[in-house]
């Protein structure tokens, strides 16, 4: 099968877009599959032995280090050269607007993959444009033949926006790589004070619409630690108002897996999350996790059983259930415990071949029946 990926966001940036664009890239390609991955710029021209054309972007205000795709003749040609039977968008806004666009005009079946509620993104940076992003969201995931959403949240999302055609399509997880066995008892004992202290520890991009600004309120809670792990325009706000906290800097591959499995609670304060990846990669390396009782944690997290679900709408929430947590060696094992389980069956390779034979093969038969 020829598959284009046309995307949002793509190495070298970091983000759940680019890393389910990557995994996604990596396990067609181990099943045999044809790719070409149409990503903003500037970048790798090639990922995984995949060509990647390259399109025009501008930073986004306010975060210049993340590129707006914009619209390019280039995406179009590129598409007609390698003549996929499918076209998947991920996470479709600008460079997915003319992917699809594209895709219709060489009659070439889409797969929409929604991951950024980019109106609650929208929100979070000052800009007061929820229903014009909205509209725009709904008309393009409608436009698309099918589209596949993360979470029930996301779901109602969409449906609320007249979009039909919705299919549940969870990420995967790295379980060779996120496991308890990459604890690393020497960086814990170095970062808590030889074990006084419980590692509270936060991993993301620290950007506004991740609202890692309410970490302040969990940095004092006595017996405990903040770990933060990421890069992004709230960090120097963050080392201003958050003095004891150890930052980690951006990491990746097995310095990541580490860097997880060696807290002892994750936090994600975070409420538009669509899906939230790090709550799952979290569960698989043996951490209880606390999240925003909102969005996609709602589908990772069963209150009491696989993590807690803090109040975001009551101020003390978080507070109180961090506090927990720290407070309760118990019960962060047997969170960390039930949680792993939960997770085992939620590889990559699992979840990419469900795309292939339940999604892209779906269109594409659709397409061919229309044709006939």
């Amino acid at each position: 099968m020829r598959v284009a990926i046309v995307t949002e966001s793509f190495l070298p940036q970091v983000n759940g877009v680019a890393n389910s664009v990557r995994h996604v890239t990596e396990q067609l390609v181990r099943l045999g599959h044809h790719l070409l991955i149409i990503a903003p710029g500037p970048g790798p021209s090639h990922y995984h032995g995949v060509p990647v054309t390259r399109v025009r972007s501008v930073g986004l205000p306010g975060y210049r280090a993340f590129p707006l795709g914009l619209p390019d003749a280039a995406l179009e040609r590129a598409l007609s050269d390698f003549g996929p039977d499918v076209v998947h968008l991920a996470s479709p806004i600008v460079v997915g607007a003319a992917g699809l666009r594209a895709a219709r005009r060489l009659g070439v079946p889409t797969v929409a993959v929604y991951q950024t509620d980019i109106a609650g993104f929208s929100r979070q940076y000052g800009v007061r444009a929820e229903v014009l992003l909205d509209r725009w969201v709904g008309r393009l995931h409608r436009k698309a033949d099918r589209t596949l959403v993360p979470s029930r949240y996301s779901h109602r999302q969409l449906a609320d926006l007249g979009v039909t055609d919705l299919h549940l399509w969870r990420r995967g997880v790295s379980l060779d790589l996120f496991d308890p066995t990459r604890r690393d008892p020497e960086r814990h004992a170095r970062l808590s004070h030889e074990g006084r202290e419980v590692l509270v520890g936060y991993v993301g991009r620290l950007a506004p619409e991740k609202q890692v600004r309410r970490l302040a309120e969990i940095s004092d809670i006595p017996g405990s630690r903040l770990v933060v792990v990421g890069e992004g325009p709230e960090r120097s706000w963050l080392g201003r108002h958050l003095p004891g906290a150890h930052f980690a800097g951006q990491l990746g591959g097995t310095h990541l897996a580490t860097a997880f499995a060696s807290l002892d609670v994750f936090v994600h304060p975070g409420t538009s999350e669509t899906f939230c990846q790090t709550v799952q990669e979290a569960q698989a390396s043996g951490v209880p996790v606390v999240a925003a009782a909102a969005g996609g944690p709602l589908d990772l997290v069963e209150h009491g059983r696989t993590g807690l679900l803090f109040d975001p709408e009551d101020q003390f929430s978080l507070w109180r259930t961090v506090t927990a947590l720290v407070r309760d060696p118990e019960l962060r094992s047997r969170l960390a415990s039930q949680a792993r389980e939960q997770v085992q069956g939620r590889t990559w390779p699992i979840v990419v071949e469900d795309l292939v034979e339940r999604h892209y093969r779906a269109v594409i038969e659709q397409r061919r029946l229309a044709i006939a």
